[in-house]
């Protein structure tokens, strides 16, 4: 059990226990009887000092505020240190869109990722559709530079998203609305909404300023673990020239400790409408689930990649 007085306690109650230690030691040993001046003396004293460790929870209670936008910003720079020491993985990705669902094996390399169809709307592949697979990726092995134009392709991709999630801590106005479970423990839960004071600094970052919504934050090791976004407005960009994304579109993404104290995006759920230079329709319902992480080697090359895959089972 903790003791009922604080520091802020102990420190108001300092004054009165002076007053005991600075009685003479003759009347200490002897218990010599106070004077009655010095018995007034030392009850004021006392008194003062127990009414203030009464009326101390109420100062300690008096907490710095909680600064949301440092713990968003930290929980960024959690996440780019991350990326500095991670590990390959090999994993299995369900995507599903408006035409098409598949069930696809990946293995991150030093070359990129590689990946193998092994499903399609959830069955196996046929014979005649895993063939026709694995002819694929015996081409990819004999054309290191299409894997590396894709490997290109990823990276521009990754800083794209670093940019953008570096931008979250001031593009919003963060403010704490509980603390609860969550599948990694204990997380803070904050609303967020836009910045009105913040200028946008390219053009994809302008949607930001038509989103809102909550995210999750592990208590532990601050890293983000949800974000539910909502688009609150409709976003032009380039004036509407190039494009708008409507209002009424919504955004889940979803991330986990995958073992080794690192995160990766485990769901992403998106539904958002609008149109692309002037006239033509976009329409991104696209739901992804990542399961099954595994490490592999951290020197694998695309061409090794591909023989495990190769070897692996088509079945999902």
């Amino acid at each position: 059990m903790h003791s009922v007085l604080d520091p802020v306690s102990l420190r108001i109650l300092i004054p009165g226990v002076l007053t005991l230690v600075t009685l003479s030691k003759t009347q200490l040993l002897h218990r010599v009887r106070p004077s009655a001046r010095t018995r007034s003396h030392l009850n004021r004293t006392l008194t003062w000092g127990l009414t203030a460790a009464l009326s101390a929870p109420a100062l300690s209670a008096q907490r710095v505020p909680f600064d949301a936008t440092s713990l968003v910003r930290r929980a960024m720079q959690h996440r780019l240190d991350a990326d500095k020491h991670h590990q390959p993985l090999r994993y299995l990705l369900h995507k599903t869109d408006e035409k098409h669902d598949t069930t696809k094996e990946i293995i991150e390399t030093k070359d990129g990722d590689v990946a193998r169809l092994i499903a399609i709307n959830g069955k196996p592949l046929t014979a005649v559709a895993d063939s026709a697979e694995l002819a694929r990726l015996n081409d990819l092995a004999l054309h290191p530079e299409l894997q590396q134009h894709r490997h290109q392709g990823e990276q521009k991709d990754q800083e794209r998203v670093n940019r953008l999630m570096a931008l979250l801590p001031d593009a919003f106005l963060f403010h704490l609305e509980a603390t609860e479970p969550c599948p990694s423990g204990q997380c803070y839960r904050m609303s967020f909404t836009p910045n009105s004071h913040w200028d946008p600094p390219s053009m994809e970052s302008k949607i930001f300023r038509g989103i809102a919504g909550e995210v999750w934050i592990d208590q532990a090791q601050e890293r983000m673990t949800r974000i539910d976004a909502h688009f609150i407005a409709d976003v032009d960009f380039g004036f509407g020239i190039l494009g708008k994304v409507n209002k009424g579109g919504t955004a889940l993404l979803e991330q986990a400790d995958v073992g080794g104290n690192d995160w990766e995006l485990t769901s992403l759920k998106l539904n958002v409408t609008g149109k692309a230079l002037v006239l033509k329709s976009l329409s991104f319902q696209i739901t992804e689930e990542a399961s099954h992480f595994s490490p592999v080697a951290p020197n694998l090359n695309y061409t090794q990649a591909i023989q495990l895959l190769k070897l692996s089972s088509p079945a999902p």
